[in-house]
């Protein structure tokens, strides 16, 4: 590859982020992880026979659920006795035997609380040996099942869903809390299940794919306590500013006055399995062979990404300007890759999501140093409140912001980059893709 310039550089960024949302398709990795041969049902290493099972029900939440439902109900047809999947706003497909159930995300709103309590009414309607659930989970299906536990209101978890989100807490953290307030996070959904036999797909949006973080778990043990859910809010000194009534269910929990989650040694989880069929890793993987075919050479540092945004913004736009400068830790023309998802504690009253933070932040770093793009994506195609996916800057970013006029100090410091990047044209609006493993980093060095 001889020479890219910048215009080139961010064609090729954004060509990189597509190819690697396409490969964590939700429909395609169920094709690719399920399949039915005569009456033996296959997912991943689990051969179920169906003629053990009267009914199929299918549930689930997530910003990808009923991308996953549909290609279930390719698979399976009319063997499909019913069902309800939760999605976020702006997040449905068409589908035939699954009720398709629309609620708000992050903060919960009581048409999830609804959802919530009809997914587990339908399974304790058909809690059963003889019953096969296929539950499927991807990112935000946290917020949106938001089934308060008996004494506790949706008001108590939207204010705890608000204070854990502007404190900085990472996502596991803020699941830990959240299994402690809910009537079906935590294993929990499972035990209203028991003792049908649960099959659970996992689309990961969570760092190190641990089961029991994706969506806090709905299906998997619990190992956090009540202990830890109040260690976090100390951790983060909201603990004092919790409302009373979960102050107070909390500290029943940790004083054993309240019953714990279930635990994964719990006897409900001998008919139940988790299987994790798409991450960020694969979409990694995908952006890493894109690149090459750019002429590219490609370095995946880290799936496992987390940290204040700004901070993780400014870390990377050094290494790639390292990059440029010494030829470590890869050669020019280089693609270095990274994903994970990142947190932003609220300083102002801005708009903006972490990959706009992100990347606003390492614009600064960037500013004035050569053939370098730097492009923060959110797979789901939506960063924070906004209608962003994230943002594409470069080493002019900062330049083209003050000759409009803005300070890009200024908006920074007070969460608005969103304000910033518009006017200059360094969104990206993707709309909802139908999948979500968690946040995209691309830094093309040319």
């Amino acid at each position: 590859m001889q020479g890219m310039n910048l215009q080139q550089l961010r064609d090729a960024a954004l060509a990189i982020a597509h190819a690697a949302i396409r490969a964590v398709d939700p429909e395609a990795l169920i094709h690719k992880s399920v399949r039915l041969e005569g009456d033996r049902l296959i997912i991943g290493a689990t051969n179920i026979a169906l003629s053990e099972f009267r009914r199929i029900i299918v549930v689930g939440a997530g910003k990808a659920s009923a991308s996953m439902a549909r290609a279930l109900e390719t698979i399976l047809g009319n063997r499909i006795a019913g069902g309800s999947i939760v999605v976020k706003d702006g997040h449905t497909r068409s589908l035939q035997r699954i009720e398709v159930i629309e609620a708000a995300h992050p903060v919960p709103d009581e048409r999830g609380v609804s959802a919530a309590r009809k997914l587990i009414g339908l399974l304790k309607e058909n809690a059963r040996r003889d019953t096969l659930v296929l539950c499927l989970i991807s990112g935000g299906g946290s917020a949106l099942m938001p089934l308060p536990a008996e004494g506790l209101s949706l008001n108590d978890k939207q204010a705890m869903t608000r204070l854990l989100l502007e404190c900085g807490a990472s996502i596991d953290e803020v699941n830990i809390v959240r299994k402690h307030i809910s009537g079906i996070k935590g294993g929990q959904l499972a035990r209203a299940a028991a003792p049908a036999r649960v099959c659970t797909l996992l689309l990961s949006d969570a760092v190190g794919d641990a089961p029991d973080v994706i969506a806090s778990g709905p299906t998997v043990g619990d190992p956090s306590t009540f202990s830890d859910a109040k260690a976090v809010m100390e951790k983060y000194n909201i603990w004092h500013r919790v409302p009373k009534s979960v102050a107070n269910f909390i500290q029943s929990g940790v004083n054993g006055e309240i019953k714990e989650t279930p635990k994964p040694d719990d006897e409900i989880f001998r008919n139940v399995s988790n299987d994790i069929i798409g991450n960020n890793r694969s979409a990694l993987i995908a952006a890493s062979e894109k690149a090459v075919s750019l002429g590219f050479r490609p370095l995946i540092l880290s799936a496992c990404i987390s940290g204040e945004a700004r901070e993780v913004g400014t870390v990377f736009a050094s290494i790639a300007l390292e990059t440029a400068n010494s030829h470590n830790p890869i050669a020019p023309p280089a693609c270095i890759l990274a994903g994970g998802e990142t947190t932003v504690t609220i300083r102002g009253k801005g708009k903006g999501g972490r990959n706009q933070e992100l990347a606003l932040s390492a614009a600064l770093k960037l500013a004035k140093s050569g053939n370098i793009v730097l492009a923060s994506v959110g797979t789901d195609g939506t960063d924070g409140p906004t209608d962003a996916a994230g943002a594409v800057v470069d080493t002019t970013t900062v330049e083209r912001a003050r000759k409009h006029g803005l300070d890009p100090v200024a908006y920074l410091q007070r969460n608005d980059s969103y304000n910033l990047l518009e006017p200059i044209g360094d969104l990206l609006k993707t709309g909802p893709t139908g999948t979500n493993v968690m946040d995209l980093l691309i830094t093309l060095v040319g």
